[in-house]
């Protein structure tokens, strides 16, 4: 079984696999660990990856990058209208009102949903790791963004259907940073001890998120999260960009936002800018030859520079750490590390900000890329029963708080109830009775919209159906079950109706608030709805009587859910274009194929073949190679798979018998000098035997008579072989094969090996009698200790031959 985490980057993904001996992150086929977040669209085929992050600034308005952030969102949405401006290819709505991306893919116009385009990319990143792996992937954890609402996570659960993985868990960036941090440390404190306090701070390409983390031996639990979604590497990007622009703009009297391709092209150029300043304080130069209109752009920068540009973005960085210090009511002493992860916190400045909120120097014992991917891989692993992973908890937080709204039964009122707290345990269930004659509806919405980084601050309508009034005419007790699952999703899970019987084998109902938790500790029991709303008569010592629980169906309104059938559309069309790929790399390939044979067999015509065909068929073979090759560029671009396999079988007609031709030569003396010696050591032999020497004096005459029959035909034909193909020359075909040669000396050893290699029979040797039973008047009282060694009888070179079959060895 295999175990694999994805961390689905803004920019870039990374893929990290268990094996035996550990986590170890995978490469892609280029030898990067580092697959980028973009996908191309062709006239063939999709390029996905580092082949379409190649493509991007040739390719620009059919290439997608930048799109994560679309998962579950409106296409009206503020957030998506903004992006829409800076990005290369067109947005457009879909019929469901969500993102679409329009794309020329294979010669038509076509409109693929963002969760298509994502699954696109989890199709790129699952071969790659069933490549590193050599068995098929199913299971994973993918990561997700801790401020991703309910309708982006479903989003991106349905983008993973659509490849057909079978996601274990969404699980938040920061909580797989822990993950990777804690389960390594061997010196956390006991359980019944202080926990050990450590934020977590990721500022990636496109967010800001940090983290507080209790850490006890095998247990991690989240105190608190808080982020900025607005603030990554890509807006120090921005900032240098809007900076060049008005620099080349005066400088060239250039527009670089009028040019898609400019535009990009700078973004790459700032974006190593950066970086360079990041590790040089001196000038850095820019340059770009051919930026536009022919024209070649500079400029330079230095890091104090930046810092002094940047500074609005570098002030927002204390905000969210504020806040996750008030949330968690934490003291900056209390902390006992601060790790960094991701790649805009290897800008100087922010290093510095974070170190100077928190007093202490900030650590950076993580891979600031890797980490995220690698806590993936080690909570599937935990889950799965095919690894043995160190005993380690995990309870994660709810970002934000979660309310239940409802009618009541009396008029033109409403009830409502926060069921989950900010920072509340995750995964986590509670049990909520009602007290009701008829269906009902509830609501759940985020209960500070102005806290969650959505427009929407409703997350769906739960109709709970089938619910009917007691026989008596009394409001029946009906049970809801409501749950944050390990996906950071909340649900209303299950519903039932609670009915009085008199049947004896009806089950008890015991208490009517439950409460689950992933790590099963007792957890105080949240406080009955209704009874807040006084719509539940008050409780008095009654009776048992025997119930039963009737299931009620629960009819969800989502904000933002993948219907069946759309689904099932997106899984055939994704099958239809992996198959479509499939058979252009394998047409690809082929064309590729008859080119490599072309530039390799004309090397080797002039080279090392050259001797091995005569001026005819050279200079016939050479112009079919010329000819082949200009094919090849012209009406041979673009040909079915199987017009290149018959190209290169007609090549082979040509080239092989020369190839054959040069093999041969190279092969036959070495075999021809190996049977010749094999001739001269059984002659030797023979000859030793007619001598009558003792080494050979037990072999029977008639077997001899044999080896010396076989010898003899085997030099004769030998001679005439080399005979023959002295008569030939290089450019004709051999007269004698190595093939034939193989198979004479196979002959000849199987004739003559079992002969001369026949073992002496074995002779029994006369017992020696013991002389300590002949001499009675032998003493040993006198002897030293080397004395008694030196005298004692020996057999066979060994002391006690009847114990050697008792000695054992410890291997330990």
């Amino acid at each position: 079984m295999a175990v694999v985490g994805f961390d689905l980057g803004f920019q870039s993904c990374y893929i990290a696999v268990a094996r035996a001996g550990g986590i170890e992150t995978v490469a892609n086929e280029f030898s990067d660990r580092c697959t980028p977040s973009v996908v191309s669209f062709g006239s063939k085929n999709r390029a996905i990856g580092v082949s379409a992050k190649n493509q991007q600034i040739t390719h620009a308005h059919n290439t997608v990058s930048n799109f994560k952030r679309f998962h579950g969102r409106a296409f009206n949405d503020p957030f998506v209208q903004k992006e829409k401006e800076k990005l290369s290819y067109d947005l457009v709505p879909m019929k469901n009102g969500g993102v679409g991306v329009k794309v020329m893919y294979m010669d038509e116009e076509h409109i693929f949903s963002v969760e298509q385009i994502s699954a696109m990319l989890l199709t790129k990143l699952k071969e790659t790791a069933e490549s590193n792996l050599k068995k098929p992937v199913t299971d994973c954890v993918i990561s997700v963004p801790s401020f991703f609402t309910d309708a982006e996570r479903r989003s991106l659960l349905d983008a993973a259907q659509i490849v057909g993985l079978n996601c274990l868990r969404l699980m938040n960036d920061m909580t797989a940073v822990a993950l990777s941090y804690g389960i390594y440390k061997q010196d956390l404190p006991a359980p019944e001890e202080k926990p050990r306090i450590v934020v977590f701070v990721d500022m990636g390409h496109s967010a800001f998120q940090v983290s507080a983390c209790a850490f006890n031996k095998s247990k991690l639990k989240v105190l608190g999260t808080a982020f900025d979604p607005f603030l990554g590497g890509r807006d120090f990007d921005g900032k240098l960009v809007d900076y060049f622009c008005a620099e080349i703009k005066a400088k060239y009297k250039l527009d670089p936002k009028s040019k898609v391709r400019a535009l990009l092209r700078l973004y790459q150029e700032c974006e190593k800018l950066k970086k360079l300043m990041s590790s040089n304080s001196t000038d850095i130069p820019l340059n770009i030859e051919c930026f536009m209109n022919d024209t070649d752009v500079s400029g330079k920068m230095n890091r104090s520079q930046f810092e002094e540009l940047c500074a609005d973005l570098l002030q927002r960085i204390e905000m969210p750490l504020l806040s996750l210090m008030e949330q968690t009511q934490l003291k900056v002493e209390d902390v006992t590390a601060v790790e960094i992860v991701g790649g805009a916190t290897r800008i100087p400045a922010v290093k510095e900000r974070i170190a100077k909120f928190f007093g202490k120097d900030v650590s950076t014992t993580l891979n600031a890329d890797e980490a995220i991917a690698r806590g993936c891989a080690l909570q599937c692993a935990i889950l799965s029963p095919a690894f043995k992973v160190r005993e380690f908890s995990v309870t994660d937080a709810t970002p934000f708080p979660i309310s239940l709204l409802w009618n009541t039964e009396a008029e033109d009122t409403e009830g409502v109830h926060e069921v989950f707290s900010r920072n509340h345990a995750a995964p986590f269930s509670k049990v909520l009775t009602f007290y009701r004659k008829g269906p009902f509806e509830l609501e759940a919405f985020y209960s500070d919209p102005k806290g969650v980084p959505y427009p929407e601050s409703k997350i769906g309508r739960y109709v709970i159906q089938n619910v009917s009034a007691q026989k008596d005419g009394e409001k029946s007790k009906v049970k809801v079950k409501v749950r944050v699952n390990t996906h950071g999703i909340f649900s209303v899970s299950t519903a039932s109706m609670v009915e009085p019987v008199k049947s004896e084998d009806s089950e008890d109902v015991g208490v009517e608030t439950e409460v689950e938790s992933q790590d099963q500790r007792p957890i105080e029991n949240s406080s009955d709805t209704n009874e807040k709303k006084g719509d539940q008569p008050p409780e008095a010592k009654k009776p048992k009587i025997k119930v039963k629980n009737v299931e009620l169906p629960i009819e969800a309104n989502l904000v933002w859910q993948l219907g069946k059938d759309l689904l099932n559309m997106y899984i055939e069309t994704e099958g239809k274009m992996i198959m479509q790929d499939k058979l252009e790399k394998e047409r690809n390939d082929a064309k590729n194929a008859v080119e490599e044979y072309v530039y390799e067999f004309r090397d080797k015509l002039s080279g090392p073949y050259e001797k091995f065909v005569c001026e005819k068929d050279l200079q016939g073979f050479s112009a079919l190679l010329t000819e082949t090759e200009g094919w090849l560029y012209e009406e041979g671009e673009d040909e079915a798979k199987q017009v290149y396999v018959d190209k290169l079988e007609d090549l082979k007609k040509l080239g092989t018998p020369i190839e054959m031709r040069y093999q041969e030569a190279e092969e036959r003396p070495k075999l021809l000098e190996e049977l010749g010696h094999r001739l001269q050591y059984y002659a030797t032999i023979a000859g030793e035997f007619r001598n009558k020497d003792e080494k050979y004096i037990h072999i029977d005459e008639m077997e001899m008579m044999k080896v010396e029959k076989c010898v003899s035909e085997v030099v004769e034909w030998m001679n005439n072989a080399v005979s023959a193909q002295a008569k030939k020359s290089l450019d004709q075909d051999p007269a004698v094969h190595s093939s034939e040669i193989k198979a004479k000396l196979q002959e000849l050893n199987n004739v003559c090996e079992p002969v001369v290699t026949q073992p002496k029979p074995k002779v029994d040797s006369p017992k020696e009698e013991n002389p300590l039973n002949e001499r009675n008047d032998y003493k040993t009282e006198d002897m030293g200790e080397d004395d008694k060694n030196s005298e004692m009888p020996q057999q066979n070179g060994e002391c006690h031959p009847s114990d050697q079959n008792t000695i054992s060895m410890d291997l330990d």
